[in-house]
């Protein structure tokens, strides 16, 4: 049988279906086992084991009803780009690089704000002798 490609995404063969299923942007572990429930495939199945009319109503089910992949990043940016341009504090963070969600600044934020170590002594040039 041929891969299993759900919107643009090749969905690994030797996985159990409710764990090669996280690989679409969008869907959970969570997501991924009420899909299947809902289509009665047993979550335990592999891809490879599906069969043709399994497969349709899988790809159906999933690119008609869920936002996935393209759609998720660009609603998720347009969120975002309003934010922005209301200037609500959320989008101010947006803006400036630091975390949105209360986070504190004086420590840990590292990942959002990149390795940028400002202390007093860091940026400082030895002063020449005399």
């Amino acid at each position: 049988m041929a891969k299993l490609r759900i919107a643009g995404v090749n969905i690994p063969e030797n996985k159990r279906l409710e764990y090669a299923l996280t690989a679409i942007y969008g869907i959970g572990h969570s997501l991924a086992c009420k899909i299947l429930a809902d289509l009665n495939i047993d979550s335990g199945k592999r891809q490879k084991d599906l069969s043709q009319e399994e497969t349709n109503k899988l790809r159906a089910m999933i690119e008609k009803q869920n936002l996935i992949e393209g759609d998720l990043r660009r609603f998720i940016l347009q969120n975002i780009k309003r934010l922005k341009d209301i200037k609500s504090y959320r989008g101010a963070r947006h803006i400036k690089k630091l975390p949105v969600r209360g986070q504190r600044t004086k420590t840990n934020s590292r990942t959002r704000r990149g390795n940028v170590r400002i202390t007093m002594g860091s940026g400082r040039k030895k002063a020449d002798k005399k």
